[in-house]
């Protein structure tokens, strides 16, 4: 079971001054969270994408792989990479080249992205939404696992024997979870590959996504890749902890009915009702159980824990008390919980070793190529024939 955090870089008005954050500011503070999830012991740190303010996580890529340098053991990962506004080919080109920086700590979450006006900035519609996400990511599969790639489809220009650059670490391709919170089609692809699904219900009613997890579960077996209950299911939530259950919503109450997203709503009221945990450790510890007693077994849980108006002293001790007050709790008792067989999360490690098991993994070393930024029919000294252009 992986445990970690997640953000989407927002920033919001203080409370109490009414100004935000530069977005320079909100950028350190971010890296400051993660370091800290790092030194902390958590499993995974996990930043999204958004391309309109009051956002500043345009560029995952860049971020990873500073974090990559400044972090130890932490698997670093996305809460989103848009499928859809993004060319394949450079998703395919730019985390191959921050899962060598990271040495493989790295897989992403695929996700469509529904702020309209975006899809256009990236000349797109959002219209065809899910046949785009869906056909960008069959290409970015093959771009991963093939050496040569000849594609022709309905959203991009074809490519005639290309090669993606550099190669996946090892010869493995960075792991995939699909996001997706209304849409089967999401849910039915990442099942058809054996990808993970991961339903991020911080929004929504508690265990509204649980159809669609379901049918991730069922779909998953039908496509051969084991058990329901051995499908890789991820879900992210929501959490303000302190020592006493009272200060917690004190402390967290300006902040959360001050957010833009939030204004109207009670506290108490959405806590109760939607997957936000706030309270003391132990309060935290019993909501999540929850989830795996109405989702079943799963393999990751994130948790936000710094809406954008919230300074990083506060968003810092979040983290200091998840680390050590909640999530060792929760890996004994859900550890206890869970059936057996069930399987964890892929990590680079584990797939390396699925597919290697004690041989040497692929070093890709490209031939030479006649200066022209082609190499011939096999671009590596080991492409196999059948990828031949």
């Amino acid at each position: 079971m992986q445990f970690g955090i997640f953000g989407v870089g927002d920033i919001a008005p203080d409370p109490t001054t009414g100004i935000p954050r530069s977005e320079g500011q909100r950028i350190q503070d971010v890296i400051r969270v993660a370091k800290a999830a790092d030194e902390l012991g958590l499993d995974v740190f996990a930043t999204g994408e958004h391309h309109n303010p009051p956002f500043v996580a345009s560029s995952p890529p860049a971020l990873l792989g500073y974090l990559a340098a400044e972090t130890r053991q932490i698997l670093l990962s996305t809460s989103v990479t848009l499928i859809t506004t993004n060319d394949p080919v450079k998703i395919a080109e730019d985390y191959a080249f921050v899962q060598h920086l990271a040495k493989g700590r790295v897989d992403l979450m695929l996700g469509r992205g529904n702020t309209v006006p975006v899809y256009p900035w990236f000349g797109q519609d959002i219209r065809q939404g899910i046949p785009l996400a869906l056909e960008n990511y069959n290409l970015l599969h093959r771009l991963w696992r093939e050496d040569v790639v000849d594609w022709e489809g309905n959203f991009r220009t074809p490519l005639q024997g290309f090669t993606a650059t550099p190669r996946p670490l090892d010869g493995i391709a960075p792991f995939v979870w699909h996001g997706a919170i209304r849409t089967p089609e999401i849910a039915e692809q990442a099942a058809f590959y054996g990808n993970g699904y991961f339903a991020n219900h911080v929004l929504a009613p508690n265990f509204h996504f649980k159809p669609l997890v379901d049918f991730y579960r069922q779909r998953f077996e039908h496509y051969g890749h084991g058990r329901a209950q051995d499908a890789i299911v991820g879900l992210g939530g929501q959490a303000f902890i302190a020592k006493r259950s009272q200060d917690a919503f004190d402390r967290f109450r300006p902040y959360f009915e001050g957010y833009p997203m939030f204004q109207g709503s009670k506290l108490e009221q959405f806590a109760e009702a939607t997957p936000l945990s706030v309270g003391s450790p132990q309060e935290v510890i019993d909501k999540t159980l929850t989830f795996q007693e109405g989702f079943g077994d799963y393999q990751r849980q994130l948790w936000a824990l710094d809406l954008g108006s919230m300074p990083v002293e506060i968003a810092l001790e979040q983290v200091e008390l998840l680390a050590t007050e909640v999530v060792p709790v929760l890996r004994k008792e859900m550890g206890s919980r869970r059936a057996p067989g069930v399987p964890d999360a892929p990590t680079h490690a584990s797939l390396v070793r699925a597919a290697y098991g004690d041989a040497e993994t692929r070093q890709a070393r490209p031939r030479p190529n006649r200066g022209d930024n082609t190499s011939g029919p096999l671009p590596y000294l080991d492409s196999a024939e059948k990828s031949a252009a």
